[in-house]
């Protein structure tokens, strides 16, 4: 069990942690395939967009616009069907309308009375700041892909957080839906871990890459975390 009188700062994963983005992603992503006559059932889509993400998100930084840019074009090349000019960037520009969980805000507001919170997301700045008017919580400090010119489970989006929140490393507790993305890389930094297992159409995993992985904590919700830290 850990002991949360020992961490002042709780750093967040947004989409996926804080934001439902299967629900987002759903949306954005289906009636795409079925106006190309593709069916997939919602986990095997979950996989894909976890698997293209990854590929995108490798090698040389390039923008979160681009890496969705290209998972809308990956889906094509593995189902066989070529998107149109106007359904390659609906993926990124369908980010501005997702929405938190629904315990999100309270579970957020109740930490923010105890500890400081902050973000470190796979993301673009001007696409948080879309997000963050429905997170209606201020975050310090905001850390982005874009910003570190790196994507997690990269280092060095971490190594930027950890510089700017300026405390001991074991006064930190990074929260995230990925084990891949967050658990792994966290802790080899030697921070400690919360896993929130969200529900997901493809249980336990989500709509990221596959990763084996044993966090600190697993929680089901950002409230079930939120009666755990505050007693």
């Amino acid at each position: 069990m850990l002991n949360f009188r020992g961490f002042d700062v709780l750093t967040f994963d947004c989409y996926g942690t804080l934001i439902d983005w299967e629900a987002g992603i759903f949306p954005a992503l289906k009636p795409m395939l079925a106006y190309h006559g593709k069916s997939v059932s919602d986990a095997e889509l979950l996989e894909i967009y976890g698997e293209l993400e990854a590929q995108a998100e490798a090698g040389e930084y390039r923008s979160y616009r681009e890496v969705l840019l290209e998972v809308v074009s990956g889906f094509g090349k593995k189902l066989a069907f070529t998107p149109t000019l106007d359904e390659l960037p609906s993926l990124a520009n369908s980010i501005q309308h997702w929405q938190p969980w629904p315990d999100t805000l309270s579970a957020l507001n109740r930490l923010k009375s105890r500890y400081r919170l902050a973000i470190i997301s796979n993301i673009d700045d001007d696409l948080f700041q879309a997000t963050a008017r429905h997170l209606q919580v201020n975050f310090d400090p905001v850390v982005t892909a874009e910003q570190a010119r790196c994507y997690k489970p990269g280092l060095k989006i971490f190594d930027l957080a950890l510089e700017r929140i300026g405390s001991s490393r074991h006064r930190i507790l990074h929260v995230g839906q990925s084990i891949y993305h967050d658990v792994l890389p966290a802790q080899s930094l030697g921070l400690a871990t919360v896993w929130v297992n969200r529900s997901s159409a493809r249980a336990g995993v989500g709509a990221v890459k596959r990763a084996e992985g044993k966090p600190d904590l697993e929680v089901a919700t950002l409230e079930e975390l939120a009666q755990m830290a505050l007693g």
